[in-house]
């Protein structure tokens, strides 16, 4: 029997490509996507929706007892930059939608959670340069201190009640599928966009300003891996860190210079800028690679004439 998959958060940024992944593996109709508000036609056209608020317990329930759904991939989330404007609203999103998961596995009425984490668990005091898995973790944003109480209780419901819910901390993504959804790394897809347009962008964030990044199949591949895994070689039941590159909005400018020569850009940092300045530049992420054989695929070069190759 094919397993049954519930994806809520289905038309946000990854969301909407995991979901398409989801349904090219599992089948259409196995792969139910919820949302509170509809998503590209793609989406809705191959396979069952449903418009739901991630915070709302009992239509969450009665979505999974419904579809009888088996795993449960919850991607809705407020990032980073969005939730500094609406800090208690994105806490309560964050917080009370994993609530409503992790309790359904722990009643026995789903089997397996995917709960994606964030660089932003982070902080000021963290080490910049390589990262490690166990470190000092002070979040200044609402999104990161949201993810990384997360972290605390998948870890917990997994000790405690056994529930198996499984995490990546993803860094920046890039996709010429979709659009930003108020990231502080999505500048890292805005530029193309305007790159190709106006050939020209104006940075939020400062030239120097390096970040891991990952393009968006190699985050795919990541999630999809840790949840084929088997359970015993998930050793980190808070969240893995990932790594994929490390850039600089310099770096990536001259990348796309060499296929588009006449390209510039200039920096007037914002707000985002802080809240960059508090994350890692580099990652070391040897647990991903120890347990469940992770490696990335993709580094800035090829990044560059993939989102080029598409978006044009």
């Amino acid at each position: 029997m094919p397993t049954k998959i519930l994806v809520i958060g289905a038309c946000g940024q990854i969301g909407t490509e995991l979901t398409m992944r989801l349904r090219e593996i599992h089948g259409n109709d196995h792969v139910i996507a919820g949302d509170i508000r509809e998503g590209n036609e793609m989406l809705m056209k191959s396979g069952p929706f449903e418009i739901m608020d991630a915070m709302d317990a009992d239509k969450v329930e009665n979505i999974c007892l419904h579809y009888e759904v088996e795993e449960v991939y919850l991607m809705a989330a407020m990032l980073s930059a969005t939730g500094e404007k609406f800090p208690d609203k994105a806490w309560k999103l964050n917080m009370n939608s994993l609530f409503n998961v992790l309790d359904l596995a722990k009643e026995g009425k789903i089997n397996k959670i995917f709960w994606p984490s964030s660089i932003a668990v982070f902080g000021p005091t963290t080490p910049k340069t390589n990262t490690p898995q166990h470190t000092i973790m002070e979040p200044s944003t609402v999104y990161g201190i949201s993810k990384q109480t997360g972290e605390r209780w998948c870890e917990y419901y997994h000790e405690k009640y056994g529930v198996d819910v499984r995490s990546i901390r993803y860094p920046g993504l890039i996709s010429w599928q979709t659009l930003p959804g108020g990231g502080t790394t999505d500048y890292a897809i805005d530029i193309f966009h305007q790159a190709l347009e106006n050939n020209s962008y104006t940075s939020f964030l400062s030239e120097n300003t390096a970040l891991p990044m990952m393009y968006m199949e190699d985050a795919l591949r990541a999630t999809l891996e840790i949840m084929d895994a088997p359970a015993d070689q998930v050793k980190v039941r808070s969240s893995y860190n990932l790594s994929g590159m490390s850039f600089t909005p310099a770096e990536l400018a001259n990348q796309i210079k060499k296929h588009l020569p006449d390209f510039s850009i200039n920096y007037e940092p914002d707000s985002r800028q802080q809240i960059a300045d508090s994350w890692p530049s580099s990652i070391e992420d040897t647990a991903a690679r120890e347990d469940w054989k992770w490696t990335a695929r993709y580094d800035l070069e090829k990044v560059v004439v993939e989102m080029l190759e598409h978006l044009k």
